[in-house]
């Protein structure tokens, strides 16, 4: 308890007090972002901004996770290192993906196919990591069975796992970064799961089989390799975003770019499929996933019936043009992101209380 304590509060301290400074460098340096001219009007303003910004949650994170550890005298997992191994690696995608856009100034960075090899190379890495460890109990950072609240069905293997997890990673990634259309939007949506996951992963520790003395029920426990240190990126992750918030409300000082949106979802489909919890992170993340389908669904109908559903997609920029203030929309999303995370949590414990 005391790490996930430590974690949270060395994360939001460490980015409270960073980001400004983060600002300054990125406003010295001419860092700033760049519009599409065929983006909502009022975004105009916007330009010049400081983006780049998910730099300073990545090295809140990983500090807030290592000061904990050492703080408390623990030593860290592998399921803890390798949730932060995907963030940091998808983030280091976005920061040259941002950077190009920057030094160029353009609207695309990274060239598709350079994008998604980066992104293939880090999420290829973790899905066969994640496999590898095992503990005591034979219990490896990922299983080969699909998951909901806990595993089920039969294993898929190790090549089709690899390819469920990539699916899952690039999903949440771009989610998260169709999501970071508005000031605050995507972080304050990202701070609701990883809080969520802060609980799960602390609860899937105290049911854990590992300190089960008794077991009237096999299917009451829960068999997670390093549930605790997963609590605990969790909390670095929230705390971190939490202070970026600060920053990142509107009107936003900085924004995170693909540098701070790659790093999330990639976060959050590590926490998923470490915590066994993977089908169960649509729920959680639905905010996330709504404003996914909503491109979907535009590109779609352009494509088959050359019309258009929303007035313009992601979906929160549709309700902008409906005449929506951006304070407005972001809250509203936040309400429904909110909602996703408490239906989520609520399956989660009658799950387990259900198998009880």
């Amino acid at each position: 308890m005391r790490q996930i304590l430590f974690a949270g509060a060395i994360g939001l301290f460490l980015t409270l007090i960073g980001t400004p400074l983060l600002i300054k460098l990125l406003a010295r340096k001419g860092y700033g972002q760049f519009i599409r001219d065929d983006g909502p009007r009022g975004h105009a303003g916007k330009k010049g901004t400081p983006t780049m910004g998910g730099i300073s949650f990545i090295l809140a994170t990983l500090i807030a996770y290592a000061l904990a550890k050492v703080i408390t005298g623990e030593d860290p997992t592998y399921s803890g290192v390798l949730v932060l191994f995907l963030m940091a690696g998808m983030g280091l995608v976005g920061f040259l993906d941002d950077y190009i856009k920057i030094v160029k100034q353009r609207s695309l960075g990274l060239r598709a196919k350079a994008k998604m090899a980066g992104q293939l190379i880090v999420g290829i890495a973790f899905a066969v990591l994640s496999l590898q460890f095992a503990d005591l109990r034979g219990l490896t950072p990922a299983s080969t069975k699909l998951s909901f609240i806990t595993d089920f069905g039969w294993a898929i293997g190790p090549v089709l796992f690899v390819v469920w997890a990539l699916f899952m990673i690039l999903a949440m990634s771009n989610g998260v970064n169709l999501t970071d259309g508005l000031d605050g939007l995507a972080t304050g949506a990202s701070v609701m799961v990883f809080g969520a996951y802060t609980f799960i992963g602390l609860w899937q520790f105290q049911e854990s089989c590992a300190n089960a003395v008794t077991l009237t029920n096999p299917n009451a426990c829960f068999e997670v390799r390093d549930p605790l240190d997963l609590a605990v990126v969790a909390s670095a992750l929230m705390g971190a975003c939490f202070g970026f918030l600060w920053w990142n409300t509107s009107p936003a000082k900085i924004f995170m770019g693909d540098t701070g949106s790659l790093a999330l979802g990639g976060a959050l489909a590590g926490l998923a499929i470490c915590s066994r919890t993977e089908l169960l992170l649509a729920l959680l993340g639905g905010l996330f996933v709504l404003i996914t389908m909503s491109v979907v669904i535009q590109v779609g109908s352009f494509k088959m019936t050359g019309k258009r559903v929303f007035r313009m997609a992601p979906l929160q920029h549709h309700f902008e043009l409906k005449g929506w203030s951006e304070v407005l929309v972001v809250v509203r999303f936040w309400i429904i992101q909110g909602m996703c995370v408490i239906v989520g949590l609520g399956l989660f414990y009658a799950g387990w209380a259900a198998d009880k």
